[in-house]
């Protein structure tokens, strides 16, 4: 009598550590992590920790897919974590779980796939949708023009400011120099608004207003600064050229006054929309430049996606030689069809030659930025706008393409008669 009892409590204890097993204890899981019975390891700020160091109060559970908890740090888990590191940890903990059920015979009982955040359809259509908004909104300011045009330009500029001192105040471009002062930022910031504004009242002229202002931001910061450096010299100058000069050049071709009438769609404009007068050649050539950078923008991550195969350039690695000749196709292809709508350039081949232009300034002004967000360590300007990150990552392309196209309608097709 005395054998059976004794004998007994072996398979219900056997049975018991599987079941704690399967709750995922607290106590039994901190004294196999890290090891090799279970596969699994411990997450700290360090990265994996030794066996038998997971025994800390500040870890805390993140579930996985097999239904297992992974411990992680609290200051850790405030970043995101990687998906192979993810799909690593749950296919060791997937198989501790299938080795623990065979043993025991308890039934697995499967849980469903979670989509990984910020991929798949999800991401696509958030873009989509407020890309979208932001074209319409677009579409009417540009129509509207004025101070209206105006004034969203110097919105864009305050921001990308803004953004473009978040650069410069990174640990990756700072490193071993004083930030600028909270004086010389808002100067700078004033001073990128005053171009736009300068340039509307103007009608154009610009170009001194650039030298007084980079004459006033350096003044101050050199009498800020204790010991103020070429590099801190050189990257104020160059926010204030990138944030409100390059801008200031949007609203020198909205208002190009030249009539762009040449269309039979024009002449059916509504009188009360402005009549055929509203029809310049600055409200059109706006809009195409818009609509090039727009399709290029989206054939070449379209035709990338499909078939991207060969890398364009170390700077952004996602960009593809494939990506870039589709987006060239699609700005060409939205110049060409503004000549057949609208009869504006007066031929084809300025029309090639403007929805090349475009193209190769959006995709330049885009690596330019992209430089400057590895430098700084940032994968995004700021999260501004829900699937496309910052101001700078949605507008870097169209900084530099309102100064070419301008030049180009301004200075080089009255050369050839254009």
């Amino acid at each position: 009598m005395q054998t059976v009892l004794w004998q007994q409590p072996a398979p219900l204890v056997h049975h018991f550590g599987a079941t704690r097993r399967r709750r995922g204890s607290f106590t039994s899981h901190l004294q196999r992590s890290g090891t090799a019975e279970s596969g699994l390891s411990c997450r700290s700020r360090a990265g994996v920790s030794p066996p038998g160091a997971c025994g800390r109060s500040d870890l805390q559970p993140e579930a996985s897919t097999s239904g297992r908890n992974v411990w992680q740090s609290t200051q850790s888990s405030r970043h995101p974590i990687f998906t192979s590191n993810r799909t690593q940890t749950a296919a060791a903990s997937a198989s501790a779980d299938a080795s623990t059920d065979a043993a025991s015979g308890l039934p697995e009982i499967p849980l469903p796939n979670l989509p990984v955040r910020g991929k798949g359809l999800g991401s696509l259509a958030l873009r989509s949708i407020f890309g979208t908004i932001l074209g319409l909104i677009g579409a009417v300011v540009i129509t509207a023009g004025g101070w209206l045009f105006t004034g969203a330009v110097c919105l864009v500029a305050y921001q990308a400011t803004q953004e473009f001192f978040g650069f410069v105040t990174c640990k990756g471009i700072a490193e071993g120099q004083s930030p600028p002062s909270p004086i010389v930022s808002a100067l700078t910031t004033a001073m990128c608004l005053g171009l736009s504004i300068w340039t509307h009242i103007t009608h154009g002229r610009a170009t001194a207003a650039l030298a007084v202002a980079s004459f006033a931001v350096l003044a101050v910061h050199v009498s800020l600064t204790e010991k103020p450096t070429t590099a801190q010299l050189a990257s104020a100058v160059f926010g204030l050229f990138y944030c409100g000069y390059l801008p200031s050049f949007w609203v020198k071709l909205r208002l190009l006054s030249a009539p762009a009438v040449h269309s039979h769609v024009v002449h059916d404009w509504p009188v009360l929309f402005g009549g055929l007068s509203h029809w310049t050649v600055g409200l059109v050539a706006t809009f195409m430049a818009v609509a090039c950078v727009i399709a290029a923008d989206t054939g070449a991550y379209f035709c990338g996606r499909s078939f991207g195969r060969t890398q364009l350039t170390r700077i952004s690695p996602k960009k593809t030689v494939e990506g870039a000749v589709g987006g060239l196709i699609c700005s060409i292809a939205t110049a060409v069809g503004f000549w057949q709508v609208l009869a504006w350039p007066v031929s084809l081949g300025a029309s090639i030659s403007l929805g090349t232009l475009v193209f190769f300034a959006s995709l330049f002004g885009d690596l330019i930025e992209s430089v400057m967000k590895r430098d700084a360590g940032l994968k995004d300007a700021s999260n501004l706008i829900p699937g496309h990150g910052g101001l700078l990552d949605r507008f870097d392309s169209y900084l530099f393409t309102g100064a070419i196209v301008y030049f180009v309608i301004k200075f080089v097709m009255p050369f050839f008669g254009l």
